[in-house]
């Protein structure tokens, strides 16, 4: 039967997919095949590849908190009564959060200035802070997929 708690965690599905597959997408299969490409396309290239998929990270920034606190509230009637998984979730999302929120208002900024203005070693040493971060937030991700997905069956 479809409820509330049903449409909410669809939601939060599609919003960690999204997220935490663009980056796994961007970090593992993007940066390698572009990486053959000189500064003067590498770098205007990524800026369009990150401009677009922030848009979507906003989105899951939103939703992943509004659709978790919804589900556990819903679903558990407060944090005292959820799992340790839903715990770990709660604690891994907010630091890839903050992470995102770090990148998209330092680095990123900087690199689309750096980009914009056709100046390639600063946006290239830009475009590697933002690669770290990208690759903590991935494995972050995962784990946190791996939770959610195993979590309720723990001991």
């Amino acid at each position: 039967m479809f409820t509330m708690s049903s449409m909410f965690l669809g939601l939060h599905a599609l919003a960690a997919v999204v997220w935490v597959g663009g980056m796994f997408f961007a970090y593992m299969i993007l940066r390698p095949a572009a990486g053959a490409l000189e500064p003067p396309q590498r770098l205007p290239l990524w800026e369009g590849v990150l401009r677009r998929f922030f848009v979507w990270v906003w989105v899951a920034v939103v939703a992943l908190p509004v659709t978790g606190y919804a589900q556990v509230f819903l679903d558990f009637g407060g944090f005292a009564e959820a799992g340790p998984h839903v715990q770990i979730m709660h604690g891994i999302a907010w630091v890839m959060i903050v992470l995102f929120l770090f990148l998209y208002f330092t680095p990123y900024r900087a690199y689309r200035r750096a980009v914009a203005d056709g100046r390639w070693p600063e946006a290239g040493a830009r475009l590697s802070a933002i690669r770290r971060i990208v690759a903590i937030n991935t494995v972050l991700g995962l784990v946190t997929v791996a939770v959610g997905a195993s979590g309720r069956l723990w001991g």
